[in-house]
């Protein structure tokens, strides 16, 4: 368990150690970069707003996030669909 964690559970509302620390909104907001380093470590935070949770932040498992991952271009075998085109419209003429 890393030092971050440790500390998060700390700061969780209900004193206890957990798992998924709770923390208010208005705390979240004033601590933004502490939760969100929580996160990134590995750590769930759940958002409480006037003592019930609205939301909660999990890390995203997986190497890459999909939007970062190189995509493979699509390569086919025979005329290019510019080329057959311009040949229909042609045709329609």
């Amino acid at each position: 368990m890393t030092i971050l964690q440790k500390n998060i559970r700390k700061s969780a509302t209900s004193g206890a150690p957990s798992s998924s620390p709770e923390v208010s909104f208005t705390e979240l907001r004033s601590r933004a970069k502490f939760y969100f380093d929580a996160v990134e470590a590995g750590t769930s935070v759940r958002v409480l707003r006037n003592g019930r949770p609205i939301a909660e932040i999990v890390p995203i498992h997986g190497a890459t996030p999909s939007w970062k991952r190189a995509i493979t271009p699509v390569s086919l075998n025979g005329v290019a669909l510019s080329q057959e085109l311009i040949a229909d419209r042609n045709d329609a003429v």
